[in-house]
């Protein structure tokens, strides 16, 4: 009863759907599942009306979830919750107001037009929005990618997109083929090294613009002489401004180091008090050049003026144009090879010390702040800023380590807080430009003393003078020859580092006993570097001697070899056939085992055990005396 029940139900369902005027049918696009169409064929009608808007609010759910676990990632639940937005907005304001007195400064030390330091701090802040791993870090210009542009760009501005177009295409490279780990081969040593010489450089070229001096040459030592050989041309206005805004910096910046950190039982009075010192302190760059500039306009006024100003600037946004591969000269068009030619070394070390600069800041702030990096996708990120700023006339950059820390400081939650850096960027372009001709570059050159002079911390010697001394051989001499020219530095330290690095690997340490034969326990792998060592320890130990005696080689501790090792083992085998002494192996591990007896090398012996070797080389030995 209860089945005929069911099949008169089943049919009157198959009935209403026949009555239905068409037939849903499945069709697919590129994207999954698409809403079911009707039509009249005949068939058994599926209702998927609303599949695909399902689909598509589950999939905004989820990446809705997924912002929201990234949030807390960076800030913890007690932020991710509310107020990340508000955090960010100010975080950017901050940043904003210190970037664009910055990045004026810098371009003049890559000796670049002051509007390019602006073209180069925009596009990073929206590009590493989307695609950075760091709440913290900031992409723009800086004072040490901005010497390395002058040295290799000659104080060319097409030259310097060019580099940066160059250089991103070599990031986004090395991102796609996953070789960040060659930036593994520069030590910290080099890298502290670099940047002393690179502050030291920095901040005694900008002297000559606190003394109003002017051709003096760029080379460290010869524009100390030359610095010095000139100072009777010091000019008075230009040297009192250079020191009122250098004093002006360090005291705000010493102010800001002496704010409480927590705020709990302060009166309000004291909270705002201390809120208009923090203000005050962080923007100390744009207040200083805006003060500056204001007193210069003053002179020009009044019809007197005492100062050297940046002087007139290109209006406007950048144009959106494909970067420069050859350049129209008085004396004809120089190509692109050329000009790649004239670059020479810089497409390596600007692309490298870009990233080395990034990604150590990055770690630094992530493990600060308890997150962690892709350093892979920063090298994505890092790349592409580079390559598509050079479609807005941009130079080179990097993480700078002043606005990270100032974003980081400032509470910013995500990356989104380089949107409002950006936009101030923009707008600082399109509508301020015609007021940078006020700005006088003593006061520049203030702003980038007090940037650099945190970088130089002379400490790293007396840590590694008590840690490892070894260790301040790279660090000296990238120091010193990089006070020469820093791509010297740098080459020469990583040079040195190589060396220090593989010279255990060459001569490793290795236990040499003599009793009734000679006991060679090597202490790691052998390798080309190294086995020509140990066989002339072996050699010299076995039969240089009164009496040639047998060996034992204790291979427990050796995990790998090469051919190179397996030819040299050949060769002495052979040579201590010849002369009748034995040699024995004892203890080897499998992987090495296996590539031996792959060798099939004559007269090859092996034992489980030291003590087997041993045992067998002492009986050959009282046979072969018998």
């Amino acid at each position: 009863m209860r089945l005929g029940n069911k099949a008169q139900y089943l049919g009157t369902k198959v009935d209403l759907l026949k009555k239905a005027s068409g037939v849903c049918r499945w069709s697919r696009d590129e994207e999954g599942i698409v809403e079911g169409k009707n039509t009249r064929e005949t068939g058994t009608e599926v209702q998927v009306s609303g599949i695909k808007d399902g689909g598509d609010r589950k999939g905004q759910r989820w990446r809705r979830r997924r912002v929201a676990r990234k949030i807390k990632c960076w800030c913890g639940d007690d932020v991710a919750a509310e107020g990340w937005l508000q955090m960010d907005l100010i975080a950017g304001l901050t940043v904003g107001l210190t970037v664009v007195p910055q990045s004026l400064a810098y371009a003049e030390v890559a000796g670049l037009p002051v509007q390019y330091g602006l073209y180069a701090s925009f596009m990073g802040c929206f590009i590493y929005c989307f695609l950075g791993t760091s709440k913290d870090i900031t992409l723009g210009p800086t004072a040490i990618m901005s010497l390395l542009v002058s040295l290799y760009t000659h104080k060319d501005p097409t030259y310097a997109v060019l580099l940066a177009f160059l250089s991103g295409c070599i990031q986004l490279a090395m991102a796609v083929l996953h070789l960040g780990f060659l930036l593994q081969f520069i030590s910290y040593p080099v890298i502290k090294g670099f940047t002393l010489a690179a502050s030291l450089t920095i901040g005694f070229s900008q002297v000559k613009n606190i003394l109003g001096l002017h051709d003096i040459p760029r080379q460290f030592f010869l524009q100390v002489y030359r610095t010095f050989q000139e100072i009777g041309e010091t000019r008075v206005g230009d040297t009192l401004l250079g020191l009122i805004c250098l004093i002006l910096l360090l005291v705000l910046t010493w102010m800001k180091g002496r704010l409480p950190r927590l705020f709990r039982g302060i009166p309000i009075w004291l909270k705002l008090c201390n809120l208009i010192v923090w203000v005050t302190a962080t923007a100390r760059n744009a207040l200083v050049v805006i003060v500056a500039g204001l007193a210069a306009y003053s002179f020009e006024v009044m019809g007197y003026q005492p100062f050297i100003l940046t002087g007139k600037t290109a209006q406007g946004l950048p144009c959106l144009q494909l970067p420069p591969f050859s350049e129209e000269t008085s004396n004809g068009t120089i190509p692109f090879i050329q000009m790649v030619q004239d670059i020479g070394s810089g497409l390596a070390v600007v692309p490298l010390m870009g990233l080395v600069e990034s990604i150590a800041i990055a770690k630094a702030f992530a493990s600060q702040n308890n997150y962690r990096i892709d350093p892979n996708q920063e090298l994505l990120a890092i790349g592409l800023t580079n390559v598509a700023g050079s479609f807005v006339s941009s130079y080179p950059v990097t993480g700078s380590f002043g606005r990270t820390s100032v974003n980081s400081q400032t509470g910013v939650c995500t990356p989104a807080g380089g949107l409002l850096t950006g936009a101030i960027v923009l707008l600082s372009l399109a509508y301020l430009t015609p007021l940078f001709y006020y700005i006088p570059n003593a006061a520049l050159a203030a702003v980038i003393i007090c940037a650099v002079a945190p970088m130089f911390d002379v400490s790293i010697f007396k840590t590694l003078w008590k840690v490892k001394k070894l260790d301040l051989i790279p660090l000296c001499v990238t120091f010193l020859l990089g006070l020469w020219e820093v791509h010297y530095g740098v080459i020469a330290g990583v040079i040195v580092s190589g060396i220090l690095t593989l010279y255990p690997i060459a001569r490793p340490p290795t236990k040499v006993s003599h009793q009734k034969c000679l006991l060679v326990q090597p202490q790691g792998g052998l390798s080309f570097l190294s086995i020509e060592y140990i066989r002339n320890m072996i050699y010299e130990g076995a039969l240089e001697g009164l009496l040639p005696c047998s060996v034992v080689l204790d291979c427990s501790l050796v995990n790998s070899i090469d051919y190179t090792v397996v030819v040299e083992i050949e060769d002495l085998l052979q040579e201590f056939h010849n002369k009748g002494v034995s040699i024995m192996f004892s203890s080897i591990q499998a992987p090495v085992l296996q590539v031996l007896l792959s060798a099939n090398l004559k007269g090859f012996r092996h034992f489980p055990s030291l003590e087997d070797a041993e045992a067998a080389s002492q009986e050959e030995w009282a046979s072969y005396n018998n």
